[in-house]
């Protein structure tokens, strides 16, 4: 569901609210809605039908606890009367095992899915969340890139990192000039490790990209599309323009040793 700059049909995306996401209304200005996702805390507007009401009660429960998400690249939810498609990495609000609940609804789940975190942090040791990373990573190879997009049919840059780690019970910010304030240093490209985050900046200093790295000072992100690039001190070389294509800024370890 695109969240747009301003209430118009041709404002730009600057998000997506994917199946399980939260949000509350700010306000209303004609057929749209100013809304703050609870997740992330990201301000835009969306098209009032495409707004689905839950109770204050739903919305206190689920942000009181981590929720398991989809680990199948396309799956479908249902129930007697709706089936719903859902994509990696998309929550399953108060997933049992068989059922979930989307406000007063109750669907059926029979997919792959991460393991409940049950509010208590990260889900298990630094090695296992860095092979799942990894393993979602390539699950995400090709995908187009779309600027505010959050899904394998459109992601961009800090929406892939935003997924990827949701995968693994960390809330990474919505923008990579958010993201690039978690985490602690690594001062040398040589010294990095898988999961750590590269940040990429323009002339003017702003960050404008994220990638996640790789084994061997590979890097996994999204610029035209989901892939994987060699980085140096100097930043991202693309063999196939035979240039470098984004200015390192910094690199940062959001995962503990």
């Amino acid at each position: 569901m695109p969240v747009r700059a301003e209430p118009a049909d041709k404002a730009e995306i600057v998000t997506q609210l994917v199946f399980g996401d939260c949000y509350s209304l700010v306000q209303t200005q004609g057929n749209w809605v100013q809304v703050r996702t609870t997740a992330d805390d990201y301000l835009g507007w969306m098209d009032v039908k495409q707004h689905t009401p839950v109770s204050a009660e739903y919305l206190a429960a689920w942000s009181a606890q981590e929720h398991p998400r989809s680990l199948d690249v396309v799956q479908v939810v249902s129930n007697a009367t709706t089936r719903i498609p859902i994509t990696l990495g998309a929550r399953l609000p108060f997933f049992d095992g068989m059922t979930l609940r989307l406000g007063s609804e109750t669907y059926f789940y029979n997919g792959a899915a991460t393991n409940p975190l049950n509010g208590h942090g990260p889900l298990g040791p630094t090695d296992k969340r860095t092979a799942l990373l990894l393993k979602a990573g390539q699950l995400f190879l090709k995908a187009p890139y779309l600027w505010g997009g959050r899904t394998l049919f459109g992601v961009d840059c800090s929406g892939l990192m935003q997924q990827l780690f949701g995968l693994i019970g960390v809330q990474l910010p919505r923008d990579a000039r958010q993201q690039i304030d978690l985490g602690e240093v690594v001062h040398f490209v040589d010294q990095t490790r898988p999961g750590d985050l590269a940040f990429f900046d323009n002339a003017e200093g702003r960050i404008i990209h994220v990638g996640m790295m790789l084994d061997d000072q590979q890097i996994l992100h999204a610029s035209g599309e989901v892939r994987i690039d060699v980085l140096d001190h100097n930043g991202i070389y693309n063999k196939q323009r035979q240039k470098y294509t984004h200015k390192l800024r910094l690199i940062k370890r959001v995962l503990p040793a």
